[in-house]
Formats: C-alpha cells, structure tokens, sequence
C-alpha cells in the first residue's frame, strides 16, 4: 500500500525538489498544498493538488486527514503554524511530521561563523526555536531539520549533525536537503524524535563562501 505523503508548502524550492523526487514513485501518494498551487498538477500529474492556508484550520484539516506523512517547507509564521500543524495532527492521529527550520536555533554553531549567523539572522531564529520547541514538546514522531545557509547548486552532497552536536558546515544546497528529506520519507526508521543539522561536507568557515 503507498505512502500517503502531504507536503505542505509545496511550491517552495526545497519542496519543488522532493516532489520532482518521489512523482513517479508507485509506493508513494503525493497530497501537494500551497497557497499557490500554479505549476503543481503539470509537475506532479499523480498528485492530489490543494489550494489552502496552513493557519486556516478547515484546509490544514482537510489536508491532514488520512495522511501517513506530513513534510512542512513553510516560511513566515512558522511558530504559529508550527502549532497548527501539531494540533491538527494530534487530533487526525497521524504521527510522523517532517519540519524545516533553520541553523542555528540552539545556539549550536561555534566561532565567528556562529557569530556571523546571529548577526544576519538572530531576529528569525526566534520563530523558528519557538517552532522547534512546540514540535518537540509534542507527542509526535518528529524530525527537525535545520539546514545551513542554502544554495542552487546542483549537487546532493551533505552530512549531519545531531542536537546538542556543534554545527560547523557554512552551506548545503536546497537538492542536498531535498535528498536528505528523500532518505527520510523512505526510511521510516531514520531520525525519529530527532532534531537533525544538515550541511555541505567541507564547508567550515567564517561565513558561507558566496557571502
């Protein structure tokens, strides 16, 4: 029987490279949500497309229900919808939820690169800590991804880290994460209850090189 995967925040980079992933996979079922759904029926023909908002509770519910896995590529107010989610599917008594945030939450990033980071973006990490905290302290079987700063290029490289483990790789492309994401829906036994840094291999520095 397939996998019944939704992704939520279909239209978004790294979303866009997991579905053109797993679309032609006979052991998956794709539910595709997006505030914008343009392009998606024509990429994913085997999809079930849905148009709807996160915070508007009849679409999460409607999206949720029925679900094995549920993959969220969100920006925004990633902390409220954090909160959504987990209480949508708590009660639609679906488990396993797949969530981006960002590096950088724990403060786990050492040296003048962790430094760095919070100067650029220490205002957003707020959010997406809390976001992190409302997953974890659910009953779900969770993975938290924290990706580092994100780049186009064509290569699936990547290596992790776990929490509480320092956080040192400048960069990971959106396919590297794409691929981890990949991994993830097709292992169901990999990262549970597990919040899970991925970078590039190589990429320790001071700042991510295209900055």
């Amino acid at each position: 029987m397939a996998a019944k995967i939704l992704v939520l925040g279909a239209s978004g980079a790294i979303a866009q490279h997991v579905i053109e992933d797993l679309k032609d996979d006979k052991n998956i079922a794709l539910t595709l949500f997006a505030r914008n759904i343009n392009g998606l029926q024509e990429q994913a023909p085997n999809a079930v497309i849905i148009k709807g908002d996160v915070l508007n509770k009849e679409d999460l519910q409607e999206a949720v229900k029925g679900q094995d896995i549920v993959y969220a590529n969100l920006i925004g107010q990633v902390d409220k919808m954090a909160g959504e989610i987990v209480k949508t599917m708590e009660a639609e008594k679906v488990q396993r939820l797949i969530f981006i945030t960002s590096l950088g939450i724990y403060h786990e990033i050492p040296g003048k690169f962790g430094q760095w980071n919070d100067r650029m973006i220490g205002a957003d990490l707020v959010r997406y800590r809390h976001a992190a905290d409302i997953i974890e302290g659910s009953a779900l079987n969770y993975t938290v991804i924290r990706p580092s700063w994100l780049t186009d290029k064509n290569e699936t490289d990547f290596e992790t880290t776990q929490k509480g483990e320092p956080f040192t790789g400048t960069e990971v492309s959106r396919k590297a994460v794409a691929a981890y994401i990949v991994s993830l829906l097709k292992n169901q036994e990999k990262d549970n209850h597990a919040s899970v840094g991925v970078q590039k291999p190589g990429s320790q520095g001071d700042k991510p090189s295209f900055y």
